[in-house]
């Protein structure tokens, strides 16, 4: 893909598994206003002519398709271009390839480039797809700064400022979106796009604004930093982690440079530092680093609190941006033990506003204290499950973080026109809700909403190597928007409010107006977490307000849980929310992604490449297909609840045999317009906004829906 212009190659294998020769007819969807240069299919090698019908033709073909097959899931892609051809003879246990190749000039929106493949036609098959692999090279003229998957979660490489490779694969996927994947090109050293989404002029807009800065500086040095490793050492350490965590100390120690400062603390029962104070990364005290670190094995107890003490008292300066990064597998047994005081002495000790970063290693750890802990220092908490590679974690967090330009960021917004007093916040709840530092090739993704919309200026300032920074860059704001395309927008939002919802109950405890929020978005946006999986159960009714008290008992019960399995999956599960990068995170596995082996060391790299190739042959053993919302139980467990299902911007709750959009009220549902599956009235509705609207009406099963204004009851044909 270069610059606007996309050279697409789609290929699919088809397996015959009968014992007949069969005719295999390819009806393949285009992309909305895809501007189609060149087209050519090839089977097995050998070229195929194909036609490409006119709307109106492919509108035909549809109807009569989900007409003779009685699924009107098809309907999906109506409203858009169509490729149909056929594949003669497919042997009976044979299979034969088939590749589609198109060139496509790209929307461009915003500044943003947008590319949209239709992957999502497999959600169709009656079977999940056993692999599938995305593969998208970008080339720019000018310097590539944003790079962003509103639909998936994205493996990104960059080799350098105006070349990316992003890479998806999943396997056994099933109910598939399509891939979308955005990108946008800036001269300076920071470039930002903001994406905004304001469909009711009565409500709140949302927005996504990506800031990303390039990928690294060559004109001066590296910004010099503070860094103190805290390892557990604990008898509870012993064996296959001591070890490993050794060796993600030794990674650690030979990524610093030499103006950095460091030191090393060691803690069980005593705390115990590799020298007084902070020393300098020159090639002979690295060298003793490694020895020391070498020299580490288990035993003892565990103080935390005085751990975390000894290290922030090392740091004495804000001159340079200075980061401790914190790693236990257990509970505080010696020295102070109470949670909340272990927080409030780190709190008041960090006078120079460290950054920490903990990684809470096993079940047995306290991950509650560890979020408390991150919260309060603008950092984050990582979870090492047991049979995951503590070295694979480290490493992987530390590429993330190991360059910053700027620190103590800041983001705001100002508009000529002065707000008045009724709408003082034009901008509200921002997240993430406390900002860390901004990092060489990484990418801020700040999501919020908006009173009115028009024009504005985002300000971006920071500090570098001390010296203050501040960027500003010009945006719009949508008035009204008419489609579907930046929905996204609205869904990250909610997916970010549900973490920030769950974190507060978490560490402050019970609030009832927050549970009663957390039920209405878990309602409108199928954001399932363990405290409204009964949200799904069909004898509940979504208006029912005893859902909010059923809600807040199962919070307060499982959110009591410090320390288990239980514990440490349901914080997991609240960091994913809080720091989703895409709507997908909504209904994807909740368990932490595997680490990229990209950028990691060699015993890291290995490492995560093992640990990706067992949980391949994990899921390509047991065959996991989930059709519905993924969410994790209150033991930790993931499970799919079939009965909710994500379209688009609406959630649908199957509840007494209909499924049910969860913005229709009973009030509503009594005045419905009802019209029979596949008349002719169906088929004009699921045309009309050029087909936008017929993926709301993909069920096999009567539905209730709110459509642009109306409500409809669609019954199944007799």
């Amino acid at each position: 893909m270069r610059e606007q212009v996309a050279q697409v190659q789609i290929e699919q294998v088809f397996q015959n598994f009968s014992s007949q020769t069969l005719e295999a007819q390819i009806v393949f969807p285009l992309p909305p206003d895809a501007a189609i240069s060149e087209l050519t299919l090839l089977v097995d090698g050998q070229e195929f002519s194909g036609k490409l019908l006119r709307k109106e033709e492919a509108r035909s073909i549809y109807e009569s398709i989900v007409r003779s097959r009685r699924d009107p899931a098809l309907l999906e892609y109506i409203g858009q271009g169509l490729y149909q051809t056929s594949v003669f003879p497919v042997p009976p246990q044979a299979a034969r390839t088939v590749q589609i190749r198109y060139s496509q000039l790209l929307r461009k929106d915003t500044g943003l480039v947008d590319l949209t493949l239709p992957i999502g036609l497999s959600k169709h098959s009656n079977r999940a797809i056993g692999q599938l692999n995305v593969d998208v090279r970008v080339e720019t003229n000018d310097p590539l700064r944003t790079i962003y998957s509103p639909s998936h979660g994205i493996e990104l490489q960059r080799p350098d400022d105006k070349h990316a490779h992003c890479k998806l694969s999943l396997t056994n996927a099933d109910r598939l979106e399509d891939f979308r994947l955005l990108f946008g090109t800036s001269s300076g050293q920071l470039g930002t796009h903001l994406i905004s989404y304001k469909p009711l002029d009565n409500e709140d807009g949302y927005f996504v604004l990506l800031v990303s800065p390039e990928l690294k500086r060559v004109d001066q040095a590296p910004m010099p930093r503070s860094m103190i490793f805290v390892l557990d050492r604990s008898g509870s350490m012993n064996g296959e982690k001591i070890k490993q965590a050794r060796e993600a100390l030794k990674f650690l120690i030979n990524q610093l440079r030499p103006q950095d400062k460091f030191n090393i603390v060691a803690y069980d029962s005593v705390v115990e530092t590799f020298r007084p104070e902070l020393q300098r990364a020159d090639a002979e005290t690295i060298k003793a680093a490694l020895g020391y670190a070498e020299g580490l094995y288990a035993g003892g107890s565990t103080n935390i609190d005085g751990a975390l003490q000894t290290s922030l008292k090392l740091l004495t300066t804000k001159a340079v941006p200075s980061y401790v990064l914190f790693l236990t597998d257990g509970l505080p047994t010696v020295g102070e033990r109470n949670e909340q005081r272990i927080a409030g002495n780190a709190k008041a000790i960090n006078t120079v506003s460290a950054r920490l970063f903990n990684f809470g290693v096993g079940y047995d750890v306290n991950s509650r204290l560890l979020d408390r802990l991150s919260r309060d220092n603008r950092g984050q908490s990582v979870y090492v499950r047991p049979q995951e590679d503590i070295e694979a974690s480290v490493s992987n967090l530390y590429n993330k973080i190991g360059n910053p330009m700027l620190t103590d960021l800041s983001v705001s917004f100002e508009f000529d026109e002065p707000a008045s007093p009724s709408e003082a916040a034009r901008m509200n709840r921002l997240y993430p809700k406390q900002l860390s530092d901004l990092f060489f090739g990484e990418q801020l993704v700040l999501v919020g909403r908006y009173r009115k919309g028009g024009l504005a200026k985002v300000v971006i300032s920071g500090q570098h190597a001390g010296q203050p920074q501040k960027f500003s860059f010009p945006v719009t704001l949508a008035e009204r928007s008419m489609g579907e395309s930046n929905g996204f927008a609205e869904k990250l939002w909610a997916t970010r409010r549900v973490g920030e919802i769950i974190d507060e109950l978490d560490l402050r405890g019970q609030n009832q107006e927050l549970v009663d929020e957390l039920v209405q978005l878990s309602i409108r946006h199928g954001i399932i977490t363990p405290y409204t999986s009964f949200l799904a159960d069909d004898n509940v009714r979504l208006a029912d307000r005893s859902n909010v008290n059923r809600a807040a008992e199962s919070t307060r019960r499982s959110l009591s849980l410090e320390a288990g399995r239980s514990g440490v999956e349901q914080r997991a599960f609240k960091a994913q929310l809080q720091s989703a990068d895409n709507a997908s995170a909504v209904s994807g596995p909740v368990s932490a992604p595997t680490p990229s082996a990209s950028g990691l060391s060699g015993g890291a790299r290995e490492a995560a490449a093992d640990a990706d190739k067992r949980s391949r042959a994990v899921a390509t053993e047991k065959k996991e297909v989930f059709k519905g919302v993924r969410v994790v139980d209150e033991s930790g467990a993931v499970k799919s609840l079939d009965s909710v299902r994500q379209l688009g911007q609406k959630t649908f709750f199957r509840k007494n045999k209909m499924w049910q959009d969860s913005t229709v009220t009973d009030e509503q549902q009594t005045k419905a317009i009802r019209l029979k599956q596949f008349s002719r009235e169906y088929f004009d509705l699921a045309a009309s906004h050029s087909g936008t609207l017929a993926k709301y009406l993909a069920f096999d099963e009567p539905v209730v829906l709110n459509l642009d204004g109306k409500t409809y009851q669609i019954d199944p044909a007799d």
